[in-house]
């Protein structure tokens, strides 16, 4: 039996959770759930929104499944998603995007893999909020040693992009592309602009490419990639970017099959992993079982195939596939009217799931 850790989040979070934990079940998966707390809620009862407990369940067992946790804006916590990634030195984050039948979506037939870096860019929290004494000193420092001035009421944050780190997700999407039959890798950057963080991005890219000569190569500017994607997203196979672009990408790969509501994720390192959608809480939508569970139900086929329970993640994804097709048992998103009063809620969709994989 595998121990996993489940997060189960807050807003919509623990219910999704709960309905992808019964899907997974019904697969047969040995598995042994931790259930666990993150986010909002339970920051209310124990003053963090992320309890040691909770760490050092994932740091035990290695895997985990994490259902959304908001992430204020512009005030409060910093993102404990962007905690996890770098506390686990979670550095991959590997968000497919593919597209299924029955899904309303200008596309129909794509098929791409985003492979961020989870660790450094503008994500790293290297910050300096205006009017700090850090930040006047540091602000002083630059405009002895740089052409452009700053002002004293700038907030600053820093880019810091590694040889060391991107040479090793680089490496990681080609190794994703070999393992997975995959036949290109694109490097996203702005180098023409950022030549000391995205040119050493471009250059380190090429490097690592020039080690796989049986996986294609290329690069791309990134707001030329945003455009290529709308127009010949056939073009494309393994996307790697640094963090904050592959976060904003991720997102546009998402909408071409269908948006949020269908796109796993996970966050991998040496020494674990952890699976979650890509979407958001919502917590307008908390306790209406309402919400499309299909992100976080992916994202577990993606838990199952890392722990290697391949034929448990090929019969979850397929009955996912043809609860989706059928378009009987679906959540109000997924429905051509909003407002069709035959959508189901996110259970009743689960359970859905649970018949499929019973009839597999």
């Amino acid at each position: 039996m595998t121990n996993v850790t489940l997060v189960t989040g807050d807003g919509i979070g623990p219910e999704i959770a709960e309905a992808t934990r019964r899907c997974i079940d019904a697969t047969g998966a040995d598995i042994n759930w931790e259930i666990t707390e993150a986010g909002i809620d339970v920051m209310e009862t124990k003053g963090t929104p992320l309890p040691e407990e909770t760490l050092a369940s994932i740091r035990k067992n290695g895997v985990a499944l994490k259902a959304p946790i908001t992430t204020p804006v512009g005030t409060g916590f910093r993102s404990i998603n962007v905690h996890l990634r770098q506390e686990l030195n979670l550095f991959a984050c590997v968000r497919p995007c593919k597209s299924y039948k029955g899904v309303r979506s200008k596309y129909s037939d794509i098929d791409l893999v985003v492979v961020r870096e989870n660790t450094e860019d503008l994500y790293a929290g290297v910050e300096f909020e205006k009017g700090n004494d850090d930040t006047l000193e540091l602000i002083n420092w630059l405009n002895k040693h740089s052409k452009r001035p700053i002002s004293d009421t700038t907030g600053i944050s820093i880019k810091p992009i590694s040889v060391e780190g991107t040479e090793r997700i680089v490496r990681f999407a080609f190794e994703y592309a070999q393992k997975m039959g995959r036949r290109k890798v694109t490097s996203v950057h702005k180098a023409n602009i950022m030549k000391f963080t995205d040119g050493l991005w471009l250059e380190v890219s090429r490097d690592v490419a020039s080690e796989y000569p049986d996986i294609e190569f290329e690069d791309r500017i990134v707001d030329n990639m945003c455009m290529q994607l709308i127009q010949k997203p056939e073009l494309y196979d393994v996307i790697v970017l640094p963090n904050l672009y592959g976060d904003i990408l991720s997102d546009l790969c998402a909408g071409l099959v269908g948006g949020l509501g269908m796109a796993p994720g996970a966050n991998i390192g040496i020494d674990g992993a952890i699976f979650e959608a890509t979407h958001g809480s919502a917590p307008k939508y908390a306790g209406q079982n309402k919400v499309n569970p299909t992100a976080l139900i992916l994202s577990g086929a993606l838990m199952l195939s890392h722990l290697e329970m391949r034929s448990e993640a090929a019969k979850l994804e397929k009955a996912v596939a043809m609860v989706i097709a059928e378009g009987k048992d679906v959540t109000y998103d997924m429905k051509a009217d909003r407002n069709d009063p035959t959508a189901v809620g996110t259970q009743e969709m689960a359970d859905a799931i649970i018949e499929k994989i019973k009839s597999l």
